[in-house]
């Protein structure tokens, strides 16, 4: 992985390069901010860049020896570390070195949900435990071969377990010479505070909606006007706007649902407005809370659509064709409204409640709140 595989964060990665470069890198520092925006991939990057041979212009050569051995996962000098399931068949990293290799190779922007089916438990809670420390100071026993430091990439460190971090307290108190710890955190404030103190941070922000979109432009071919609405819904993670790529057929289909809704509405009729909740119900719990959450996103878009400011406005190009009739009936009237009952809509759904009746009576609703 180099710097210039991954978007944005330049202030990032010039400052872990002039750390490398000056020879001031710390031993112990923590990448920490929003899930889904490349932080592990920075420090893979890091990673590459101390251990390569060959440095120009910035990066690291990506030919030599060490960056090989990088690309593939195998440098013998990096350390990989990460929460694992005992249930699964082990109780350190090592155990399961195989399936993150694949994990790394699927989701470089290290999709935890991803991670907890590769594991075989959807909703299991991996954690890194005491056995994996207690491995960590046996590999930094020995000396690199060969590179100018080891180096411990730990993914998510809030994950270890109280003994766990105890173990490695020690070892980040008084550091091994020719040893680097790179811990990458979505949640920093869970990490013990003794080992939080004293890791060097540095913090990494959400992506502008613009380096998300070029990228999807570049990666997937959208066009600007898509990339740019994607990247909007996305918040500044590479990761979801990965998945809302995937679930753009769901999109297009909650679309439809949406559009019929308020046509059968606006005509007020109830019969085909109860076959409609019954098709609503019928996405399953899931679907349908995020079918919920479409509708609220689109009495947003289409009362700002109504208000004129475009450059507000994230629709893709079927959904703008829709918004240029319908949103004049999305005004300062109704917009809280309906973009309450969606959200009450969801809830219910989400606590198990019968959908048939929940969106038969959003239904009757949106009849009265389009009239005003």
């Amino acid at each position: 992985m180099k710097f210039a595989d991954i978007p944005g964060h330049e202030p990032t990665k010039e400052r872990l390069r002039a750390m490398a470069d000056n020879d001031r890198l710390p031993h112990a520092i923590i990448i920490e901010g929003p899930p889904g925006i490349g932080k592990f991939a920075i420090a893979r990057a890091a990673a590459q860049y101390i251990h390569c041979t060959n440095r120009n212009n910035g990066d690291s050569c990506g030919r030599c020896p060490s960056c090989v051995q990088h690309q593939s996962f195998n440098h013998i000098d990096t350390i990989y570390s990460f929460p694992v399931l005992k249930s699964a068949g082990g109780a350190v990293s090592d155990d399961f070195m195989p399936l993150w290799k694949e994990f790394l190779g699927e989701s470089p922007y290290m999709d935890f949900e991803l991670w907890q089916k590769m594991l075989g438990n959807p909703n299991g809670q991996p954690v890194i435990y005491v056995d994996e420390s207690q491995e960590i100071i046996r590999k930094l026993s020995f000396t690199s071969h060969g590179s100018s430091c080891k180096i411990v990439l730990m993914w998510l460190p809030e994950k270890m377990n109280i003994q766990c971090a105890n173990k490695l307290l020690k070892l980040i108190e008084e550091p091994l010479p020719g040893v680097k710890f790179i811990f990458v955190s979505n949640k920093p404030g869970e990490i013990l505070p003794t080992i939080y103190s004293r890791l060097q941070r540095i913090e990494t922000r959400r992506l502008a909606d613009s380096e998300v979109a070029q990228r999807l432009q570049s990666e997937n071919g959208m066009g600007t006007e898509d990339a740019m609405a994607l990247a909007h819904l996305a918040s500044g993670s590479m990761l979801s706007a990965q998945k809302a790529l995937s679930a753009n057929g769901e999109n297009q289909d909650f679309l439809a649902l949406f559009q019929k809704l308020m046509r059968l509405a606006y005509q007020r009729k109830i019969g085909l407005l109860k076959k409609w909740s019954q098709d609503a119900a019928a996405l399953g719990r899931e679907p349908a809370a995020r079918f919920c959450a479409y509708c609220q996103r689109q009495v947003r878009e289409n009362f700002i659509a109504n208000l004129k400011i475009a450059q507000l406005n994230y629709l893709n190009r079927e959904e703008l064709a829709f918004s240029r009739n319908f949103s004049p009936f999305i005004n300062e009237k109704n917009v809280e409204q309906l973009s309450r009952l969606f959200n009450e809509a969801r809830e219910d759904i989400t606590a198990n409640g019968n959908g048939k009746i929940i969106f038969f009576d959003v239904a009757v609703k949106v009849i009265l709140l389009l009239k005003r």
